[in-house]
């Protein structure tokens, strides 16, 4: 659901999004770019081609000290003992009864300095409950407003960035990154350039000095014009994850989910040592969760929505759909969703029906990413 115009706030690019006529919708609180062209261009070129989101609204948390290793192993699930220079990790953060607070990405950018990349409509939440669980004294710097995030994505980013860097993206592996300092991308003065991104495709987030990103927008657009770069929205965004089958907060993923049901149970290193929610993760590994996120495709004309009921194929009620689309790829609809955690509903080719309030269709479960053969 859109957010209220009233208080929104805006990203450094808000002016080079309206030069380009995108229409403009509120997410997370920010005003924001859902299109410019069409949904479907923009994610085709993505898909095809190459694609540049400004995801600006993601919140950076730097991490500094002593204590900053010891602070982050306290709050997430993943094991950040694995981090070294260059290397990110995704995890979730949750509350002591397993329910996931947020899912973010953590740099590790020195022995004793991170960053915390946040979904945006969660970053005062999260700094707050990161803040009460920070007894070592570790600095804290809510950096978001200094930083903006562009997300350079599919297969000919890499080839689009390469004249900007002096490394080989070649070499930079997935979920990896470089901190560029003294001007060495873009001619900013700092930049990070991870191999991450949002949409089931070879890409880039930049992290750039709020000040330079209309620069650096500008000139990536230039660059890629002739390799088909096109600039995308949330509503591009939104398709490509689903496709790809990664989870939105506030829709798959929320304080009433635990990581296992969600699918996300490899983010959970239960040996690494104590954090928040450790005890009600194990036992909810011990005894299995009562439900799971399943994916379906459609099997007759129909879109999946959010909110809509799944019903077993003899029509008893079962779950909910968390997130639904038509995917520009299959040319059908897609979803994920809730079931009872029973193979006669979770097996991938099991039928299931999808229910508005005004018809249903059927839905066949599917394991994703949709768009590839799996």
């Amino acid at each position: 659901m859109a957010d209220s115009t009233d208080t929104l706030k805006t990203t450094p690019l808000y002016d080079a999004h309206k030069d380009l006529g995108a229409r403009m919708m509120g997410f997370g609180g920010f005003d924001m770019p859902v299109q410019y062209s069409s949904i479907m261009e923009e994610h085709m070129a993505v898909r095809n081609e190459a694609g540049l989101f400004d995801v600006s609204h993601m919140g950076e948390l730097m991490v500094r000290g002593d204590g900053a290793l010891d602070l982050i192993q306290r709050l997430v699930t993943n094991d950040a003992g694995n981090l070294y220079d260059g290397r990110a990790m995704y995890t979730v953060m949750c509350t002591p009864s397993g329910g996931i607070i947020d899912d973010l990405i953590v740099y590790r950018l020195s022995e004793d300095r991170y960053m915390m990349v946040l979904n945006a409509a969660n970053v005062e939440r999260d700094i707050a409950w990161i803040r009460d669980h920070n007894d070592e004294g570790v600095t804290l710097e809510n950096a978001s407003d200094e930083t903006a995030l562009l997300a350079l994505q599919g297969p000919r980013s890499l080839r689009i960035a390469q004249p900007f860097l002096d490394s080989d993206l070649d070499d930079l592996k997935f979920y990896h990154f470089w901190e560029e300092t003294g001007h060495a991308f873009m001619d900013c003065e700092e930049a990070v350039v991870s191999r991450t991104g949002y949409t089931g495709e070879t890409g880039l987030e930049l992290y750039v000095p709020a000040e330079e990103a209309e620069r650096v927008w500008k000139t990536l657009l230039d660059a890629g014009a002739d390799e088909g770069l096109k600039p995308a929205g949330l509503g591009a965004r939104d398709t490509l994850r689903l496709e790809a089958g990664l989870h939105l907060h506030g829709n798959d993923i929320t304080e009433q989910t635990n990581p296992y049901e969600a699918g996300l149970g490899w983010l959970v290193k239960l040996e690494k040592g104590e954090f928040v929610g450790r005890d009600a993760l194990r036992t909810i590994s011990e005894d299995g969760p009562d439900r799971k996120l399943v994916g379906f495709v459609a099997a007759e004309r129909g879109i999946p929505r959010h909110d809509h009921t799944i019903l077993s194929p003899e029509e008893d009620e079962i779950g909910i759909v968390t997130s639904g689309t038509q995917s520009p790829v299959l040319d059908t609809g897609i979803g994920l969703g809730y079931v009872p955690n029973d193979p006669v509903y979770t097996e991938p080719g099991q039928s299931l029906l999808i229910a508005s309030r005004r018809r249903s269709f059927e839905g066949t479960v599917k394991e994703p990413p949709f768009h590839e053969e799996n």
